[in-house]
């Protein structure tokens, strides 16, 4: 399986994230500290770094990135609002939202392990796309890992969940509510430049 291995600090600072939103607090780099003039981008590569930096995001590549493309070019509504609405609702961003991992990494690195069941039924599957009314749970098997059983408990994390999840607090489970929408992505970005790339 194909994995995104690039420098978080180095990737997030060429694409004018921040390191929060990848779930790493405090990840700098001291590389060019004082940075150099660039020149003005052009269209191409300004639609190229929205593209980019939302496959960074969700650990996407360019092949399973353009089939979700494909995917929301033929649903109703904007296709770059459906796009982003198809990342959200992959499994791995939803544990990772949960809390249930401290970076979407960690999240897909924990599904693909069957850490995670969807209504009661394991699935190993990062990219499955969940719908209103499921429930993802930490598998009865792992909960007695350490990774989750400091999610328990008095010194267990605070963790703001958005509005379309429901994190059960006393219990390693949350369910989705409702599907996400454009104002539930929580990172600056040009959705209607991707589109304009791809319809090139």
């Amino acid at each position: 399986m194909a994995k995104n291995m690039q420098p978080i600090a180095k990737r997030c600072k060429a694409l004018n994230l921040s390191p929060a939103t990848m779930g790493y607090g405090k990840k700098t780099t001291n590389r060019n500290p004082k940075g150099q003039m660039r020149r003005k981008q052009s269209e191409y590569a300004q639609q190229l770094n929205e593209k980019q930096k939302v496959k960074f995001v969700y650990g996407l590549l360019e092949k399973q990135f353009h089939s979700y493309y494909e995917k929301a070019s033929r649903m109703p509504g904007k296709t770059g609002e459906e796009l982003l609405v198809l990342c959200e609702r992959r499994l791995d961003n939803v544990v990772y939202h949960l809390g249930f991992a401290t970076t979407r990494r960690q999240a897909r690195q924990l599904v693909n392990h069957g850490h995670f069941t969807v209504n009661g039924k394991k699935v190993n599957i990062p990219s499955f796309q969940v719908k209103p009314g499921q429930e993802i749970a930490v598998a009865d098997s792992s909960r007695s890992s350490v990774i989750f059983k400091r999610l328990v408990g008095e010194d267990a994390p605070v963790v703001t969940t958005p509005a379309w999840l429901e994190r059960d607090k006393n219990d390693l489970k949350g369910t989705v509510l409702q599907l996400p929408t454009r104002a539930d992505v929580d990172f600056p970005v040009e959705e209607h430049l991707i589109v304009e790339l791809y319809s090139k």
